[in-house]
């Protein structure tokens, strides 16, 4: 890992002109490690863009962590960037409509350098610093930032915080690194309270109709997932109506809580028989192996993934995929 770190800053000290690439619906640890690195490079003189293949705006509780105004819609993005950085994506496949800006850089003999920890990441670039082991990307961009010597000033400082405060659902799955690293970005001043309010506690008042709704149709299915409990709700587009993606998204965080569930998913309608799922185990179930066996991917807690097909033919392979995914414990 360490020479994959200096390798990754020696390739981006000398780059001109840099790209950086989120997953498709960018998350907190997607959207910040990419700008917190962004911000870094732009300082050193490069010119810098931020891009993520859907949609061409991030959510409305992430706008206020890119300070420079770095990110640009996908159209925006060179067909074949001489250096590209990819974040916090395990697979090709995440990055949708902007995986074949990779696939060119290289064939054009640029770099691709991937930073990321997901375990199940395909190694497509053309160097990889990956650490299954970290908490969030974030922690890896750090090391990164670390190695460049570039300043840890507060607003590159908050979008960390932000990728570590919700890749450890507010340190609950935090180790000690990860604590030494948050006192060191509230020292360079993040202001915590702050920062997770529009993060995790921020809503408009019409995602609590929404939440009556869909919650009121969970349903629980106490035999399933090895006889440890399934919980699972449907969030269609009309519950979702002048939303935005992140109101939906926490939806999910609403319904691990169920006490009689070891599994949590929920099923976001984005199109006719089109779906976004999320998934969440509490502690013995690893559904990063059952959004693998559905096409997509994550970590052994949280996963997801996006499919076609009807509501029940979807959940009826969440079901198969939970009785032969890996036991934690």
């Amino acid at each position: 890992m360490p020479k994959a770190v200096a390798a990754a800053a020696d390739a981006l000290a000398a780059a001109p002109d840099v790209t950086l690439l989120g997953h498709v619906n960018p998350d907190a640890d997607a959207l910040g490690s990419a700008l917190a690195l962004g911000r870094a490079l732009k300082q050193r003189g490069s010119t810098v863009r931020v891009s993520f293949g859907h949609p061409d705006k991030p959510a409305h509780s992430l706008r206020d962590l890119d300070v420079d105004g770095l990110v640009v819609p996908a159209s925006q993005v060179p067909a074949a960037p001489p250096l590209l950085v990819v974040c916090d994506s395990g697979s090709l496949g995440r990055l949708g409509r902007l995986a074949d800006r990779v696939k060119k850089t290289i064939a054009a003999g640029g770099e691709v350098v991937v930073l990321d920890h997901h375990v199940a990441n395909t190694r497509y670039g053309t160097l990889h610093v990956v650490d299954e082991s970290a908490e969030a990307t974030a922690l890896i961009v750090l090391r990164v930032l670390d190695e460049l010597g570039a300043e840890l000033d507060m607003p590159i400082a908050r979008c960390l915080y932000a990728g570590l405060v919700t890749d450890t659902r507010s340190f609950r799955h935090a180790g000690a690194e990860v604590h030494r690293v948050a006192a060191r970005l509230l020292e360079a001043g993040v202001d915590p309270e702050a920062t997770t309010k529009t993060l995790l506690d921020t809503h408009p008042f019409g995602f609590l109709g929404m939440l009556s709704g869909v919650l009121g149709k969970a349903e629980l299915e106490t035999s399933a997932a090895r006889g440890m409990g399934f919980v699972h709700a449907t969030v269609r587009k009309a519950d979702s109506d002048g939303l935005g993606s992140e109101d939906v998204d926490s939806v999910i965080d609403v319904l691990r809580t169920t006490s009689e569930a070891e599994v949590a998913a929920v099923l976001k309608e984005i199109g006719t028989d089109h779906w976004s799922v999320s998934l969440r185990a509490d502690s013995r179930i690893d559904v990063s192996h059952v959004a693998n066996a559905c096409g997509g991917g994550g970590h052994r807690l949280a996963s997801g993934f996006t499919t076609h097909g009807h509501e029940q033919q979807v959940l009826a392979s969440i079901r198969t995929a939970l009785e032969a995914a890996p036991l934690l414990r």
